[in-house]
């Protein structure tokens, strides 16, 4: 369980400095943060330790993560920002 301490680190460290991460990182640990289950906030975390230039093929959807527990929380970010098709 993270405490709002916590959450504050995690808000903290997604101010990655480039754009295209900060605008999905940001708000997605202001919203939707809290919300996910103890492994994919876990995963989060995990994903935040990767570096800029992995983060940024993989949200941009150019490559997939290898590691089976990335793919799924950028999918996850994906789908919380990207609006669904009709």
């Amino acid at each position: 369980m993270y405490t709002e301490e916590d959450i504050r680190r995690l808000r903290w460290q997604s101010r990655r400095g480039m754009l295209e991460l900060d605008v999905l990182f940001v708000p997605f640990i202001e919203d939707a943060f809290k919300d996910l289950a103890e492994d994919d906030q876990d995963r989060f975390v995990k994903l935040l330790a990767c570096e800029d230039t992995d983060l940024f093929v993989w949200l941009m959807e150019r490559e997939e993560a290898e590691d089976p527990d990335m793919q799924r929380i950028v999918r996850i970010i994906l789908d919380r920002v990207q609006p669904t098709a009709n």
